[in-house]
């Protein structure tokens, strides 16, 4: 009689590999969570037959205290995806329109459709940068614009004064989706004050997550924050019971790993330039990023065919480009070998 199967067993065994060299389609951080985050979150399993709190008061206030906001400032969902589809429930009524530019993060599409909105696109430049003339243009009609910074899928970023300046361009009454979930791997000098923005521009609402930098993307934290009474809206539609107890131990436990959390985005910045002057040596343009990815545009040629091949996943795309998220220097090698291969 052969022995029962041990379930629990195969469901470890069906998880993702924390250290995968060709995982290179979704920007996770390449690295498992920082060492003293993962000794707290062991801990925090001890509770895990206990809800954690109706609505995340303690996190929003955690996040306030260390952004210097306002506790009612903060909103929290599961991921930034979760604060996203938050915004969209408060704010947008069926039919109202939702401008992005073209290409951007992959679920903003998917969100517009789920909350039944209209999709404006408004192309990026051929240097992978917002249109942001085009796209104020195009807000004075909508409910919410979307602006990445640094933008996904090509992490280049506009200065602060445009960004100033589109803001001031965009209609009060329209929304201002500004994701940052990037922002942590912006050089100091390239940094938006966050906080200020929001203060001078009431309709602007600021997206951060913990899955990039962190590398906490499997256990979906992510906030947002804006002025008090936008933010009072948008934390009525708060999920009871949405973020984990899990979520408050590792927030915690993240904000004082700091000097172990900027190693980690040393070592990812670093691997980035080391990954665009391979490219750049083998004479493969990469746009010029500030994020934890790279994006290769298709220049005549299609990436996203010659990657399909090779068993490095990337994110590709109908153009023919490609996003490539920067891993260790395994993954480096694969990505080089894979071109490599393509240009021979």
């Amino acid at each position: 009689m052969a022995a029962p199967r041990r379930s629990g067993a195969h469901a470890v065994e069906a998880l993702p590999t924390a250290m995968d060299p060709t995982a290179l389609s979704l920007n996770e951080n390449p690295f498992p969570p920082l060492p003293s985050v993962r000794s707290a979150l062991s801990a925090s399993i001890e509770a895990a037959n206990r809800y954690p709190e109706y609505l995340p008061e303690r996190l929003r206030a955690l996040i306030a205290d260390r952004m210097g906001l306002c506790d009612e400032q903060v909103v929290i969902g599961a991921g930034a995806t979760g604060v996203i589809m938050q915004v969209l429930h408060a704010v947008t009524s069926p039919g109202d329109t939702m401008v992005m530019a073209s290409p951007t993060f992959d679920g903003y599409p998917i969100f517009a459709q789920m909350a039944r909105l209209r999709s404006v696109t408004v192309p990026l430049d051929v240097h992978g940068h917002h249109d942001l003339d085009a796209m104020a243009s195009a807000a004075a009609d909508a409910r919410v614009v979307v602006m990445c910074r640094p933008h996904n899928p090509t992490g280049t970023i506009e200065s602060a004064a445009d960004v100033e300046r589109f803001l001031r361009r965009v209609p009060r009454e329209t929304v201002v989706l500004l994701d940052e979930a990037y922002a942590e791997f912006l050089a100091p000098e390239c940094r938006l004050d966050a906080v200020g923005l929001v203060a001078r521009h009431p309709n602007v609402v600021v997206l951060r997550t913990f899955s990039k930098a962190y590398g906490l993307a499997g256990l979906r934290i992510g906030y947002g924050f804006c002025a008090p009474r936008l933010a009072r809206q948008l934390w009525t539609m708060q999920l009871p019971f949405g973020a984990a107890i899990t979520a408050f131990v590792a927030v915690a436990a993240s904000f004082d790993a700091e000097v172990e959390l900027h190693q980690r985005i040393q070592m990812i910045t670093s691997e980035r330039r080391y990954l665009r002057m391979r490219l750049r040596s083998m004479g493969v343009y990469s746009a010029e990023s500030h994020a934890n990815f790279v994006y290769v545009p298709d220049c005549g040629r299609d990436w996203g065919l010659a990657f399909a091949s090779t068993g490095v996943r990337v994110r590709q795309y109908a153009d023919g480009g490609v996003r490539i998220t920067v891993g260790d220097r395994r993954s480096t090698r694969a990505v080089v070998a894979a071109v490599g291969r393509t240009l021979r």
